[in-house]
């Protein structure tokens, strides 16, 4: 049952921009939970990126370190979606791209327990 679709990837040079997407589908309202994306690099272990917990007056986000600065997520309550704009982005930030969340309405770190993935979208930085 697909429940969160990511998209916005693609390829850019080193320094450029890309903001990513991941839409809940119209029965899964994303302003309920926190979101988190991570990232896979080819022969890497996933990683944790980032995460924004639930939809209120005082949103609390997280960033993995090489990240900081440069990647910003973000939600839009009208549209069901959270985004994560991607700038100045490296080399090394090439990996696929996934959004998920565990179900719960705060940011728990980017351990197992997460329930819900999407499909994943490929993010190709060139030097």
């Amino acid at each position: 049952q697909v429940r969160l679709v990511e998209s916005g990837g693609g390829t850019v040079q080193s320094g450029g921009s890309l903001t990513l997407s991941c839409a809940g589908t119209s029965d899964f309202i994303l302003d309920w939970y926190a979101v988190s994306w991570f990232r896979q690099a080819p022969n890497k272990e996933r990683e944790g990126v980032s995460c924004i917990s639930k939809s209120s007056s005082d949103v609390i986000t997280d960033y993995l370190d090489s990240v900081k600065g440069r990647f910003t997520i973000s939600r839009d309550s009208a549209k069901n979606t959270v985004y994560l704009q991607m700038n100045s982005l490296k080399p090394e930030d090439t990996a696929v791209y996934y959004c998920a969340t565990d179900l719960l309405d705060y940011c728990s770190g980017y351990g197992p327990g997460y329930d819900v993935w999407g499909q994943g979208t490929q993010v190709t930085v060139s030097s």
